[in-house]
């Protein structure tokens, strides 16, 4: 995505064109400005066309609601603390990265479909398949399934827990987690998200807790 945390529509690229300057009489025309015939009109410079938008860019679409925005931007910092969010990776880049990995290895990542935000890549037994999660009506939902989420990591949890298990382990980009993740993992597995405002911590700790309370 992408600079996914600063979400942009498709036509966010400035097409403000260059101002057209005067053209300056040559010196040629300058000194002939006795003669009879006029000078020919200058031609106008034809206006700078806009850069066009590389393959990196964003393409998400337009946001139908305020709502709709503060749920993606939530699930973008979600994702840059998540640790297996792999950005604009290529579908054959997922795919070989997974290729080598156990069964229900998942890793999140750009989808370069126009028409959702991110997919879904996973090694299942008969090796890494790719799956687009939607974005409808303010909820989360993978290709060809009707269970819908009102979170993305909702979702993922969702098809790590439940039979028949779809998905395993994410693919981190970092092997080795820090002490603090696996701590608060561990916490939120024992006493669920719902119940972290409960615990007698220090502000700064609750907040650490509740700024990614999923087991994943």
């Amino acid at each position: 995505m992408v600079a996914h945390n600063q979400v942009a529509a498709d036509n966010a690229i400035s097409t403000a064109a260059e101002p057209r300057r005067r053209p300056e009489p040559s010196s040629s025309s300058s000194s002939s400005s006795s003669s009879s015939s006029p000078a020919a009109p200058a031609r106008p410079r034809p206006c700078p066309a806009a850069p066009a938008p590389t393959a990196g860019d964003t393409h998400f679409r337009t946001f139908r609601s305020h709502a709709e925005y503060r749920r993606i931007t939530r699930a973008s910092a979600l994702l840059d603390a998540c640790g297996f969010y792999w950005g604009p990776l290529s579908v054959h880049g997922a795919h070989e990265r997974l290729r080598a990995e156990p069964v229900g290895t998942f890793l999140v990542r750009d989808s370069r479909q126009r028409n959702c935000f991110f997919a879904l890549s996973v090694k299942m037994a008969s090796g890494p398949t790719s799956i687009r999660v939607h974005f409808q009506a303010g909820r989360f939902h993978l290709d060809g399934s009707r269970e819908s989420f009102d979170c993305l990591f909702e979702l993922l949890e969702h098809y790590v827990a439940a039979p028949p298990r779809m998905l395993g382990a994410p693919l981190r980009q970092r092997r080795v987690r820090p002490l603090q993740e696996l701590c608060r993992q561990r916490i939120v597995a024992t006493v669920g998200r719902e119940n972290l405002a409960r615990i007698p911590l220090n502000p700064v700790l609750r907040d650490y807790l509740s700024s990614f309370p999923f087991q994943i």
